[in-house]
């Protein structure tokens, strides 16, 4: 049994329910979608893979491509020259709403679409065909595999872009449109029409939250730099007007698209991804603001909270023969949010006995644990019981989750003295 899997699961059974929003129909084929499809993924930086629901079901990314293929073109030309040509200011408008400065004609941030096909026209090539070839190798890199386009999506869009077209014609009579409007927006078109799957956004968010390196296949996509900035206009500008409220409650670096998709990064930690099609009043995927949302809290992942400093969580995971039993002890320190407590999962399963045995979690120099880590000690606790195993738990405080609905399963020690003791006599 994997806890942060189970934890996406539990996710995911709470939230099917929520029939709230509405799948997007102003692009005819996204209005095929399924409404009940909702999947969830998660990537760590340790490039561990976790999911929940429908999670390989391809969509097309639309507006979720807008932070990569920023984070390319300030590769390609640097942050000064990029910001000369794309603000980084909440525009406090919808996504497709006509927001240009009054004197230059720049749009407003790159995650809203003007800015995101002025974004386009700055990935540097000799022609348009080039340019796309650029844009979906970088995507296919974040994503650690080769992506392709769904070209039905793409002839919906094209036949149905009037407005990304104006927007185009707009900023090139200003002199902000770097390339011709037709052959850009017919760029930007393919763009958004490149088929991903939540599984595969989850890895793409992770390369953000790694510093530009892909935890699956090691390869460094783009330089930290461009994703620290990368990251911080999407805090700031990801979920369109909705965006002050998202950073407030969920507090992270997100970015959602019309098709139903949603990133979001905590860096260091991991990128998650949730695909979701009904959308709210924003354009932003319903379940999956939700489902961010709990696990934020959850995991303490806002980025404004103050964990502080962390020493390496797992000091010591040994399995040895006492007292005539095969005991695994794992032995943690101080705080357990995601990351760490990953750690100690994983250490877990190493040293679990071979067969049924003793285990014991050693938390007496822990500090604190965020509510999701408790919870999820608990279901490997609960699953170790259900498999034969007896387990305890040494630790100053009450860390591990304990309801009416999950009575304890395991033994609880204050000193790990006590838990070896417990072990000897059997």
């Amino acid at each position: 049994m994997d806890p942060v899997t189970e934890s996406l699961n539990e996710v995911h059974r709470r939230l099917s329910g929520l029939r709230e929003g509405q799948v997007a129909d102003y692009i005819p084929q996204l209005a095929t979608a399924d409404p009940d499809d909702f999947g969830l993924a998660l990537v760590s930086m340790a490039g561990h893979a976790y999911r929940a629901g429908k999670a390989d079901v391809p969509f097309s990314i639309q507006s979720v491509s807008k932070p990569f293929v920023y984070a390319l073109a300030l590769s390609d030309l640097g942050f000064e020259e990029v910001r000369r040509r794309v603000g980084v200011e909440p525009s406090g408008n919808p996504f497709n709403a006509i927001s240009l400065e009054p004197d230059t004609g720049r749009p407003a941030n790159p995650m809203i679409n003007a800015g995101a096909i002025a974004t386009t026209a700055l990935v540097r090539a000799d022609g348009p065909a080039e340019r796309f070839h650029r844009i979906l190798a970088c995507l296919s890199a974040f994503a650690g595999r080769p992506l392709d386009v769904d070209e039905e999506v793409y002839a919906s869009e094209a036949a149905t872009g009037d407005r990304n077209r104006a927007l185009a014609y707009l900023m090139h009579s200003a002199g902000s449109l770097r390339a011709g409007p037709e052959e850009t927006v017919d760029t930007y078109f393919r763009q958004c029409s490149v088929r991903v799957t939540a599984g595969d956004l989850a890895v793409m968010a992770a390369t953000l939250a790694n510093g530009g390196r892909n935890p699956v296949t090691g390869v460094q996509v783009v330089a930290e730099p461009d994703v620290v900035r990368t990251l911080a206009v999407m805090a700031t500008c990801g979920m369109y007007d909705g965006a002050g409220e998202w950073l407030l409650d969920v507090g992270l670096p997100a970015k959602s698209g019309v098709s139903g998709g949603l990133i979001a990064a905590s860096p260091a930690r991991f990128g998650v991804a949730v695909y979701s099609p009904p959308l709210d009043a924003s354009g932003n995927p319903v379940r999956a603001v939700a489902a961010l949302g709990e696990m934020s809290k959850r995991f303490g992942l806002h980025i404004m909270h103050g964990p502080g400093l962390h020493a390496a969580t797992v000091t010591g995971a040994q399995r040895f023969a006492y007292g005539g039993l095969e005991v695994g002890v794992v032995t943690a320190q101080g705080a357990l949010e995601f990351t760490e407590f990953e750690a100690l999962a994983h250490a877990v399963r190493e040293v679990t006995p071979s067969a049924p045995g003793r285990l014991i979690l050693d938390l007496t120099a822990v500090t604190s644990v965020m509510p999701g880590p408790a919870a999820g000690m608990a279901m490997i606790l609960d699953d170790l019981a259900a498999r034969g195993h007896r387990t305890a738990v040494a630790a100053q405080e009450t860390f591990v989750e304990v309801t009416e609905n999950r009575p304890r399963t395991w033994e609880l020690f204050r000193t790990r003295e006590e838990a070896l003791d417990w072990c000897r006599k059997g």
